[in-house]
């Protein structure tokens, strides 16, 4: 469950990356505000004072100029202490398909989070039918315990009486007892494990453990391998895997596009306005605006671009082969998957033919052991035979059940769908 839920946060984490993408699109908006203080003032202007002709405006009566003003001189100091304020706003126009391509980039990582999320999801669903028929399996073998058990009370009550009767001998008791004995130690370890099971299925499935969980299963409805068959050409794109090695060949081209990009012009349009105040004599505010437009041209990186773009390219093509290898190896994996669904059926045919055949050999040795025809040892070996293939049958026939859940999970169909046909 916690996995599931991991991949839930990273779906998350993939749409924010979306959206954030997505703001490239707007203009950018950035305030600075600066303030200063010197220990001097920053600019300084002293004219010493003195007397400045008057005269009638022509230049050339100025060195016989008689009469005079007194200038007193001036002591000029600037920028001691200043604010400004500044507002920038920048539309991008053009910037190489990089704004463009990066929203597709974040879209195809969300893409990918999806398909990684169904394979967590097959993942889980097969470990959860894992854990399903493993508690099928055992509680099955529970009811073959029982059998076996209900039979080895009969026996044994036959062996005491004739024991009695001074029939058998001792040691043919004991012999019961030892097969007693044996019978409850894999009792416990029975129920042990199924304890144990029962608690991971729980934990897997995410609900509180509960030791008296039964689940309900007939393994008596066992369906012919031919309906859980689908086609390979027509399965192999509904897999998880064959669409995410898809994603990384575009992931890869739109790498290579992001890339050249980098070395196209840049065009952009922008405004921008300032307020300045400074406090010489009071404070003075000066407000002003402008509008701009940028290019941008990266003259020199060209020559080292030709060989980043061909790096990328070279990606390109290795994520081509590495999708086609691929696609072979996920047919290899549903045609193994095939072969393992028919030969677990094949074995339920064959360990459906032993148990009939032990059930005979069963009655046959009963009728002999009474009729005193064959050994005490002879009557129980042939009752843990007949329990040990009465076992393998129930592994064959949960095994099959696996063998179809991983085949319909290799070929992305569940069995709902396939049910339906």
């Amino acid at each position: 469950m916690y996995t599931l839920k991991n991949s839930a946060l990273e779906m998350e984490m993939a749409q924010e990356v979306k959206k954030n993408a997505f703001t490239n699109y707007f203009p950018k908006v950035s305030a600075t505000a600066f303030a200063m203080r010197a220990m001097d003032p920053i600019i300084k202007f002293n004219m010493p004072g003195g007397n400045l002709p008057v005269y009638d405006g022509n230049p050339a009566n100025l060195a016989t100029a008689t009469e005079f003003a007194y200038f007193p001189g001036l002591n000029l100091q600037l920028l001691d202490r200043a604010t400004v304020g500044l507002l920038n706003i920048t539309q991008p126009i053009f910037v190489g398909g990089k704004i463009s391509n990066g929203n597709k980039l974040a879209q195809l990582g969300v893409d990918v989070k999806e398909k990684q999320q169904q394979l967590s999801l097959n993942e889980t669903l097969l470990k959860t039918e894992q854990q399903y028929w493993q508690i099928v399996v055992l509680q099955e073998k529970e009811k073959t315990i029982a059998q076996y058990e209900a039979l080895l009370n009969d026996v044994s009550k036959q062996v005491k009486d004739a024991f009695k009767s001074g029939l058998i001998i001792k040691n043919d008791a004991l012999k019961v007892q030892i097969k007693q004995s044996e019978l409850r130690t894999n009792k416990s370890k029975l129920q042990s494990g199924k304890q144990l099971a029962i608690r991971q299925f729980c934990q897997t499935i995410g609900i509180v453990y509960d030791s008296a969980l039964v689940l309900q299963e007939d393994l008596q409805n066992i369906q012919l391998p031919n309906t859980y068959y689908t086609d390979i050409e027509a399965a192999l794109p509904n897999r998880a895997e064959y669409q995410l090695l898809q994603q990384s060949v575009k992931a890869e081209q739109l790498q290579t596009k992001m890339k050249r990009g980098d070395y196209m012009p840049q065009l952009a349009v922008g405004a921008a306005g300032y307020s300045f105040n400074s406090y010489y004599e009071g404070t003075n505010t000066t407000t002003n605006g402008l509008v701009y437009g940028t290019v941008s041209i990266p003259i020199s990186d060209w020559w080292g671009g030709s060989h980043a773009i061909k790096e990328h390219k070279i990606k390109e093509q290795i994520a081509e082969n590495t999708f086609n290898d691929t696609k072979g190896l996920l047919k290899l994996q549903m045609e193994k998957a095939w072969t393992d669904v028919n030969e677990s059926y094949r074995q339920i045919i064959m360990m459906e033919e032993t148990v009939k055949q032990t059930d005979e050999n069963l009655k046959v040795m009963q009728t002999s052991y009474n009729s005193g025809v064959v050994t005490l040892s002879d009557l129980l070996e042939a009752q843990a035979l007949q329990t040990e293939t009465a076992d393998k049958l129930i592994e064959a026939k949960t095994q099959y059940q696996l063998a179809i859940s991983t085949y319909l999970q290799v070929t992305g169909t569940s069995r709902e769908v396939k049910n339906m046909r």
